[in-house]
């Protein structure tokens, strides 16, 4: 003990790793961004020092959103200086341009290893590469632009409040102003159980559900020629998965001409849906909607208009119809195909 009690506080620091941040109120970037690197075996046991003490930082193993310095190779993750603008795209050659926060900044340069982690698969597997795009652009960009006050969008003002996001949670947590005990400790380390636990139910989807969901449209898309010759129909023998997102990227990565216009699936019913590829994904507009003469109608009329027996019914706007056979539901897509 007296060995120990005598070490330089370099010393100390070398054998205790620590992580620091800002003291006061906290934020769900900083929160996250410290919950992420107790993720890895280094700083699994590290303690948190809440401070604005720079004597204090500077023994500290890494340091996050505090100390106005962003320098990776000193373990220095701050963004509110004046000089810092970096984004996912100018530090890390991605797509996303949302001036990154602490938590962003440990996301980037440390986020595969910590869903590898979580995931027992290596980081330069193609599942991690994937996951680590799709939780920035699902989880961490959000709590990026929410630190940083980026609007989500110009114009008008929000037709609706939004109060409920995981930061303002985060916020919540905080001390109330008039609150006779202003310690954010016990608060601090709540948010940091509740961020943690937000995450890996993220990641958790996506690899076990989300990633899935990937192959079964990808083998749909590859055997779209032994559906119809146009190769414009595709049909997946798993209802329910989410295709849309993975529709789109693997067209673009694999330069698919021409583009899907219909996707077949069994209901839960058993019956079969032809549903229109929407122009973009969150667009109401379609690729190509079902025959405008269908729309609207069902059953025994609809089958005697289209000459298709086994309709079930054609939506109003033409993107969604139902046949109770798997032949009827193609002849759908085919016969709009070809009108």
């Amino acid at each position: 003990l007296n060995k120990m009690s005598s070490a330089s506080p370099k010393k100390q620091c070398a054998d205790f790793l620590s992580i620091g941040t800002h003291d006061g109120t906290f934020h769900c970037d900083e929160v996250f961004a410290c919950w992420m690197l107790k993720q890895l075996p280094r700083f699994k046991n590290a303690s948190i020092i809440r401070t604005r003490d720079n004597a204090k930082l500077s023994q500290c193993s890494i340091v996050v959103d505090v100390g106005g310095v962003y320098d990776p190779e000193k373990n220095k993750f701050d963004h509110h200086q004046r000089t810092f603008s970096g984004t996912m795209k100018s530090l890390g050659n991605m797509k996303w341009e949302t001036k990154l926060s602490s938590a962003g900044l440990i996301y980037l340069h440390m986020g595969k290893e910590v869903i590898s982690e979580i995931t027992s698969l290596p980081q330069n597997d193609v599942i991690v590469s994937r996951l680590y795009e799709k939780l920035y652009e699902k989880f961490v960009e959000e709590i990026d632009a929410v630190d940083n006050g980026i609007d989500q969008y110009e114009g008008s003002h929000p037709k609706y409040q939004v109060t409920t996001t995981l930061s303002s949670r985060v916020a919540g947590l905080n001390p109330a102003w008039n609150d006779s005990n202003q310690d954010a400790t016990s608060g601090f380390y709540k948010a940091l159980d509740m961020v943690g636990l937000e995450f890996l139910d993220r990641i958790h989807y996506y690899k076990d559900a989300w990633l899935p969901a990937r192959k079964i449209v990808e083998d749909a898309i590859d055997e779209r020629y032994s559906i119809d010759e146009s190769g414009e129909v595709i049909v997946f023998h798993q209802s329910g998965c989410p295709w849309k997102e993975h529709l789109f990227d693997i067209e673009i990565e694999k330069s698919i001409v021409p583009n899907i216009k219909f996707v077949l699936y069994q209901d839960q019913n058993h019956n079969w849906r032809v549903q229109s590829v929407p122009e973009r994904l969150g667009s109401f507009e379609n690729r190509l909607s079902l025959c405008e003469s269908w729309r609207g109608l069902r059953d025994d009329i609809l089958s005697s208009t289209s000459g298709i027996p086994g309709c079930i019914f054609v939506h109003a706007s033409g993107f969604i119809g139902g046949n109770k056979t798997y032949e009827g539901a193609l002849q759908m897509a085919k016969h709009t195909l070809k009108a």
